[in-house]
């Protein structure tokens, strides 16, 4: 819809795509505040709340005129994203599955993997009848009439909490104690920095192929083995890593977006590379969906996920919504000669801080419960 929204409203392309990074920090910015809700009265008012706050958001952006209007609308639904997307979704199933819940992010995930399939092509069918403003009031009214009310089926109740013994006393952290723990704030970093690379590859990876020297139409049919190269990460994790704690997904997962990048990097010039890298860097963002979802409970535990993951997301979410607009930047200043050698080191740093940060906490963990 962007052209069209662009040349109703007559905006630059800094404003068109700027508001999309806007509602994402104010995502981010949401999203810790969201979690200690959903850990204290369940997600099934909190996400109905946040459909609610979503289909407004579009309405709002369906009756916008202007610059101003096209930007509030927006913030309402960067608010409606940290409500109802998949760190909401995560902290509902943790409270009423504890431990069980792993099985069903690896569900969520899977379906919500299949959003772009389906409403990419469901969106360019209604373009093709009617304008943009129609559109955003028929995705509002599937907001409301639809997501609301599943919502509003949530159960709401929170499974009762196993009482911890041994070395298991050590995962139940609250929101401070984790802020207090160094592998919070390393994983944090690991976060973000994907976070971050992902942002800028999602916007520059077919300029970026076009680049090495393919022609828009290969790079394009190149780029569209993302999409199910997530689904077939997210079935991987499900059905065949399922026992493998997160921690051990997480260093397999970490270790493919460099290993992606040092392929596109040094053999990039071949189509087979470049196929090879969508698939890496397709499955490494499907499997990384999980790990977020995963990997807070893993290392802190269930009693305040909501909070610990909401504020595990914020650097993420804000470091997805400057990616673009830095990178466009360092692109105006460079080109894309340096980007990939930047991206690939800035992932392999990732890497060796996820390494050491879940050694560490193994390590401290350990410590704590020989002490006992």
């Amino acid at each position: 819809m962007a052209p069209a929204i662009q040349a109703d409203l007559r905006l630059s392309p800094a404003q068109l795509y700027g508001a999309f990074s806007w509602a994402v920090l104010v995502a981010g910015l949401a999203s810790l505040p969201v979690g200690i809700v959903i850990d204290r009265v369940g997600g099934r008012r909190v996400m109905a709340a946040g459909s609610l706050v979503s289909g407004c958001g579009l309405l709002a952006l369906a009756w916008s005129s202007g610059l101003a209007g096209y930007f509030a609308a927006w913030t309402i639904m960067g608010l409606g994203m940290a409500m109802t997307l998949y760190e909401a979704a995560f902290a509902t199933l943790n409270r009423s599955l504890r431990e069980a819940s792993r099985k069903a992010i690896s569900n969520v995930t899977l379906l919500g993997g299949l959003a772009s399939t389906v409403f990419w092509p469901l969106t360019a069918w209604l373009l093709g009848r009617q304008d943009w403003r129609y559109v955003c009031m028929v995705f509002a009214l599937a907001l409301l009439l639809a997501c609301l009310p599943m919502h509003l089926l949530l159960d709401d109740g929170a499974a009762p909490a196993p009482t911890p013994q041994g070395k298991d006393a050590a995962q139940q952290y609250s929101l401070r104690q984790a802020l207090a723990q160094p592998v919070f704030w390393l994983l944090a970093s690991v976060f973000a920095a994907h976070a971050f690379v992902f942002s800028a590859l999602s916007v520059h990876l077919l300029p970026l192929i076009g680049k090495i020297g393919h022609a828009e139409q290969l790079a394009v049919m190149l780029a569209a083995l993302i999409g199910p190269m997530q689904v077939a990460g997210r079935l991987i994790e499900r059905f065949l890593v399922g026992r493998a704690t997160p921690q051990a997904v997480g260093v397999a997962t970490f270790a493919g977006l460099p290993a992606a990048l040092l392929v596109l990097y040094l053999q990039g010039a071949s189509a087979w590379a470049v196929a090879l890298f969508c698939v890496l860097y397709g499955m490494t963002n499907g499997v990384l969906t999980i790990l977020r979802g995963t990997l807070p409970q893993a290392v802190f535990g269930h009693a305040h996920y909501g909070a610990i993951a909401g504020a595990l997301a914020a650097p993420s979410l804000i470091a997805k919504a400057a990616a673009p607009l830095l990178l466009a930047l360092v692109l105006d200043g460079g080109g894309y000669d340096g980007l990939l050698a930047g991206l690939f080191l800035l992932s392999l740093a990732s890497f060796g801080l996820y390494v050491f940060a879940v050694r560490s906490h193994a390590r401290s963990r350990w410590r704590s419960w020989v002490s006992m």
